[in-house]
């Protein structure tokens, strides 16, 4: 079923100059909800540059949405930001985000109260759910492969390399800083390839850690150089790089999530099915549709703090229209709760997706938009149709 209960967006950043958050699988807001992160830029018509500098900040919440600059940083994209959030060992003061200095991209902890501030050897991608470790990959290899998820202002030291045997997945230590290749584009080129990958660079993309730490995700990515297309795969992987496991090869996958250690959500494509919604179990083999007839499109899905409700947006429709969705997936409800305009001139990379992220109750969400002509940040409270939100699964 499918009802539309549109419900208000605040705005809790405004111009002139533009704010955004980034991508859906984290959560902007600090532990007590006091606070929420955000990057501030002059400008939204045209891709980052080496040059190009984005602040970080704090919003208040408590003083009228008050912005608090906090740092600049000089590795960011519209899709991803710089990869800014709460540190999960202490959500509620620590930060961190990916910065380049010299001739390295890195990652900065910093403390949002005193201004203490440590740097990391390498960038993060992806986090432990407790804050310890991280996983990553090469940035500029992603800016050239991927326009809009890496960084510009650094050379891809493989770039002539269609899969290299030194570069992939790193593994970092979030205390210490040690570093290692858990996965090489190398070794993952070599599951199963089939005629594609022929004359094909690879990459890697998206990562996610599950939620008791013993498993992440990852994209393997290749394009032709023929220009014929290109394909993904959805790996798992121990935090150390061993049982890797393939969950979906049918050459597409798109946006995903963990459900729970075990489960993933991710729109893909099987060959007997068609492009859905699908719930793979990891290791198994086993996946069921998601939503079928009512979740029809992609979208940036993630789940609520209580794993309840599956929160989703579109992208523009024939009327240039971004959908942002609630879906309950124990009795197949369908909740579209907003609708909003997206501008005809912010497209490819330098898009406004609307990549919606949980507060940690699981009570209102946030989105980036650009409805009102400017790239900006919004809360929509979502109590009155999610009721209790539960404990957040997630640091």
């Amino acid at each position: 079923m499918r009802i539309e209960r549109f419900l208000p967006a605040r705005p809790v950043t405004r111009g002139p100059k533009h704010h955004f958050f980034g991508y859906y699988d984290k959560s902007p807001w600090n532990a007590s909800g006091k606070y929420m992160l955000a990057l501030e830029v002059d400008f939204a018509d045209r891709p980052p540059g080496p040059d190009d500098r984005a602040v970080v900040g704090l919003i208040d919440l408590e003083d009228g949405c008050k912005w608090h600059p906090l740092a600049e940083t000089r590795a960011w994209n519209w899709q991803q930001g710089s990869m800014l959030q709460w540190l999960p060992s202490d959500p509620e003061r620590k930060i961190i985000f990916n910065d380049r200095e010299g001739d390295r991209f890195v990652s900065v902890i910093l403390d949002v109260h005193t201004g203490r501030r440590r740097t990391l050897p390498m960038p993060i991608y992806a986090l432990s759910r407790d804050g310890r470790w991280a996983v990553t990959l090469n940035f500029a290899r992603l800016h050239r492969t991927r326009p809009g998820y890496g960084y510009a202002g650094l050379p891809d030291p493989w770039e002539k390399e269609d899969a290299p045997e030194e570069d992939g997945i790193w593994w970092m230590d979030l205390e210490t800083g040690e570093h290692k290749l858990i996965i090489s584009l190398g070794q993952i080129a070599r599951v199963k390839p089939d005629p594609t990958m022929d004359d094909a660079q690879h990459w890697f993309n998206h990562l996610l850690v599950n939620q008791d730490n013993t498993r992440f995700i990852f994209l393997h990515r290749w394009r032709r150089r023929d220009g014929k297309g290109w394909f993904t795969r959805m790996f798992t992987a121990n935090p150390d790089g061993t049982g890797i496991y393939c969950v979906a090869d049918h050459g597409m996958v798109s946006h995903f999530d963990w459900k729970n250690p075990r489960q993933i959500l991710a729109w893909a494509r099987q060959r007997d099915v068609g492009d859905r919604f699908f719930l793979f179990t990891d290791r198994t083999g086993e996946r069921r549709i998601v939503g079928e007839g009512v979740l029809t499109v992609d979208g940036h899905c993630s789940y609520s703090p209580d794993g309840r409700w599956i929160l989703t947006d579109t992208y523009p429709d024939r009327e240039g229209m971004r959908w942002l969705i609630l879906f309950r997936e124990e009795d197949g409800l369908r909740v579209d709760i907003g609708r909003f305009y997206s501008p005809p001139e912010l497209k490819g990379e330098i898009r406004c997706d609307l990549h919606p992220r949980w507060r940690r109750d699981g009570r209102a969400v946030c989105i980036d938009s650009a409805h009102e002509g400017e790239r900006q940040m919004y809360v929509v409270e979502v109590g009155e149709i999610v009721g209790g939100g539960g404990t957040c699964q997630s640091g």
